[in-house]
């Protein structure tokens, strides 16, 4: 009985010296003996009266003891070095002084990214002070012509007319609606197709309508779909074809027409007018495919795919056929021809703009992000601009076939049958493959 006594007199002195231990470094060594002892005659069983009880108290005094071990360690180690307590000041300056990068447009983003830095902005949430070569900025967004860029880009009255018109209008981001549907999201779908196209590709919209964009119901899921236009004007010699799409819309109402002239450089103009329409006529939408009208799509296989997701992966989704460690084209003869005048460096990761997936969420995020990011001319480009503002990275998913399959396999039915995307396909090869691949006799086994 005295044994369990003197063990419980220990413990609880132990426990006493532990609390105050970092004031009396003389007793750290009958702090430690007596906490161990304690745990040990807790522990055996020794303290039997109370057992669960102790057994508890040990528990928790051996946690003590490690804690009271590190903070010696760290005491010691700190107490060994001369220069323990000394603040470690930088010798070279850590914040680089904010130099004009060489492109056009490289300098335009470092203007709107000092404006939007958090740390740069005043307390009272004003306009940053801009630094000298900053000073010249106009951050509105005029549709008027700005023709102060000519003195901006080193080559301007040498350059292909697609970029001087570009670069004059770049600042725009809002045209007049022609053709809005603000009916076509009601009841939220779980997938919306969102297709561009150009005013004179009747044949390729009603192809799609006819096979992998109709719209209803799939899966038991919903799905609706929109054609993204802008005008066919007469300075690119179309004809006037405005009835016509009016007469389009009214049988199907699924056209979204802007008032802007619909060039390839002024695709990214439908992307930011296509996210705003989103925010404010789709945002329950689930999930977003957004491609071109000369690509197969698998409607089937794109709901099989989203089904099995999880909440946490659907909320960032972007898939796609993504390309890396990809840079501008200097072969003034290629398509995606770009000035060093205009960009410098590295592209971030993007998908091919032939099509890729995305979700709903992500759709608000990037129109947002994308008030930050100056228009490129090349779209599927500024996409993966916007991602890396926000953090993400786009998923490469080797459904997407955006350079197309072996020929072999073309006419073959079973090799579309995992596929989510193959371009190019004509409008006649669009409804062959969605007519083989809604066979329900079609066995791929």
């Amino acid at each position: 009985m005295r044994l369990k006594t003197k063990a419980a007199e220990v413990c609880f002195e132990a426990i006493k010296r532990v609390e105050i231990s970092c004031h009396d470094s003389s007793l750290h060594s009958y702090w430690l003996i007596s906490v161990l002892f304690c745990a040990q005659q807790v522990i055996s069983g020794t303290m039997n009266p109370t057992r669960k009880k102790l057994k508890l108290v040990g528990v928790m005094m051996t946690v003590n003891v490690f804690i009271f071990i590190m903070a010696e360690v760290l005491r010691s180690s700190g107490q060994g070095k001369g220069n323990g307590h000394k603040l470690v000041m930088p010798t070279k300056p850590f914040w680089k002084k904010l130099v004009a990068k060489e492109g056009f447009w490289n300098r335009e983003q470092q203007k709107l990214d000092y404006l939007h830095n958090p740390i740069l902005m005043k307390s009272n949430g004003s306009k940053a002070e801009l630094l000298q070569w900053l000073n010249d900025t106009d951050f509105s967004e005029s549709c008027d012509p700005d023709f102060g860029v000519a003195t901006k880009v080193s080559d301007y009255n040498s350059l292909p007319e697609r970029f001087k018109d570009f670069l004059l209008y770049m600042k725009c981001r809002s045209y007049p609606m022609v053709l809005d549907q603000p009916d076509m999201c009601k009841g939220g779908p779980f997938l919306l197709l969102a297709v561009k196209s150009l005013a004179p590709h009747f044949d390729r919209r009603q192809a799609i309508r006819e096979s992998w964009g109709r719209a209803g119901r799939i899966a038991n899921r919903t799905v609706a779909t929109v054609f993204l236009l802008g005008s066919a004007t007469e300075v690119d010699h179309f004809p006037d074809l405005s009835k016509m799409l009016q007469y389009e819309s009214s049988i199907h109402h699924d056209i979204l027409m802007w008032d802007y002239r619909d060039t390839f450089f002024n695709l990214t103009v439908k992307e930011v007018l296509f996210l705003d329409w989103f925010r404010h006529r789709c945002p329950t939408a689930s999930f977003v495919f957004k491609g071109d009208d000369d690509v197969f799509v698998n409607t089937q296989r794109i709901m099989e795919f989203l089904k099995d997701l999880s909440p946490d992966k659907a909320k960032d989704l972007f898939v796609g056929d993504v390309i890396t460690n990809a840079g501008p084209h200097r072969d003034k003869k290629l398509k995606y021809f770009i000035p060093e005048s205009i960009f410098v460096g590295m592209y971030p990761p993007y998908a091919g703009g032939g099509g890729f997936l995305y979700s709903g969420d992500l759709a608000l995020r990037l129109h947002n992000v994308s008030q930050q990011v100056f228009l490129y001319p090349i779209d599927d480009v500024y996409t993966g601009m916007c991602l890396r503002k926000l953090g993400l990275s786009p998923e490469k998913h080797k459904g997407f076939r955006t350079f197309d399959i072996e020929e072999k396999y073309r006419d073959n039915a079973c090799a579309y049958k995992s596929l989510i995307l193959v371009h190019s396909r004509t409008p006649q090869e669009m409804i062959k493959i969605w007519t083989w691949l809604s066979d329900p006799n079609l066995n791929c086994q």
